[in-house]
């Protein structure tokens, strides 16, 4: 859509983390160094914190990408919202391993073997759990005893820990000695600053092609980071949008107006409905007022929800017109460019 428009090869600020978009910020740089120190240790457990969208899983897929196949066996765990019981089992699953009906003892005896066969190939076994700050006490332990399994001169299982802040807090709670003790490398990966978010990007459109259409003024740019703190996927997240708008309104060049517009849309599609016709229960006679005050919930249940429901079946209705547009837009494009060839040959 808005890429052939502007002239680029593929969507430059998709949310799915792709590190063929990597940009190194001071943070992501120095976060990389240490993945790659506790990468070469080969044991232990490496932790990256960072707040949502930080950039840590794009940080770890462009190390694995940078490491041969030929080194290195590696498992993505995402789901962690796992009672204990269920951990070994999607850590068995997430190496191919079979894992349905087998026992614990089963379980750790197939992953043990399958370890030591990975070792025997000199190869190494990287486990990477992302979405740690939703790990309880126990199921951490869970993983903490995997790292036990060894040969005679080196571990068997090294883990990368990524997680929100909230990770830290678990992290060093009184039960989690043993596992500190294991973290060879911990780092916080903290949000980019005004000047990164710009370099940001243009890093991203430059990958796709980009030769300056659109343009940003500063006051656009610092319009862009006042509104994503620096944070990488929220400015993916608008920066779409904001190329998106520049497509159906014919933009070439962006100014803070247009970039506090898109944001000013962002705000309302998220923003809950106030309750609407409310009267104040100070202003009515006694007996509405306990009457009020027994059907509260009721009200806001019933009356309060159909105001709501209005107020979606709006945003819908929004919706709809825009998607339309954009239809129309689509369509006529190649009609427009038909009807100009004809006119040119008369």
């Amino acid at each position: 859509m808005y890429e052939t428009y502007y002239g680029l090869s593929a969507k430059p600020f998709q949310l799915r983390p792709d590190p063929h978009f990597f940009f190194g910020s001071k943070g992501h740089k120095r976060a990389m160094a240490y993945l790659e120190y506790g990468l070469s240790q080969g044991e232990g457990f490496i932790v990256i914190t960072g707040e949502v969208g930080a950039g840590k899983t794009t940080l770890v897929r462009n190390l694995l990408n940078k490491i041969p196949t030929d080194q290195i066996v590696a498992a993505h765990i995402v789901n962690t919202s796992l009672d204990p019981e269920d951990t070994l089992r999607m850590v068995v699953s997430a190496f191919g391993l079979p894992f349905e009906g087998a026992s614990k003892a089963e379980l750790l005896n197939r992953l043990e073997q399958f370890l030591r066969g990975v070792d025997r190939q000199g190869k190494r076994a990287l486990l990477v759990i992302d979405e740690a700050q939703n790990l309880n006490a126990r199921t951490v332990e869970e993983l903490r005893m995997l790292s036990n399994f060894q040969t005679d001169d080196r571990s068997l299982l090294q883990t990368f820990l990524l997680g929100q802040p909230e990770f830290r807090a678990t992290l060093h709670s009184p039960g989690m000695q043993q596992l500190r003790q294991r973290v060879i490398a911990s780092y916080h990966l903290g949000p980019m600053d005004a000047q990164e978010t710009r370099a940001y990007v243009e890093h991203r459109l430059a990958t796709v092609g980009w030769k300056g259409d659109p343009s940003f003024d500063d006051a656009a740019h610092a319009a862009i980071y006042a509104y994503s703190g620096g944070i990488p996927r929220k400015t993916n997240t608008l920066m779409d949008r904001v190329l998106l708008m520049g497509y159906l309104e014919e933009l070439h060049a962006f100014t803070e107006a247009d970039i506090n517009e898109v944001v000013r849309d962002i705000s309302e599609e998220f923003q809950l409905p106030d309750a609407v016709g409310e009267p104040d229960p100070a202003s009515m006679p006694g007996e509405l007022r306990t009457l009020d005050q027994r059907s509260g919930d009721r009200r806001s249940g019933s009356g309060a929800s159909v105001e709501i429901l209005d107020e979606r079946m709006m945003r819908l209705e929004k919706s709809i017109v825009s998607v339309l547009s954009i239809l129309k837009k689509i369509v006529a494009t190649p009609q427009g460019a038909a009807a100009q060839h004809m006119d040119n040959q008369e």
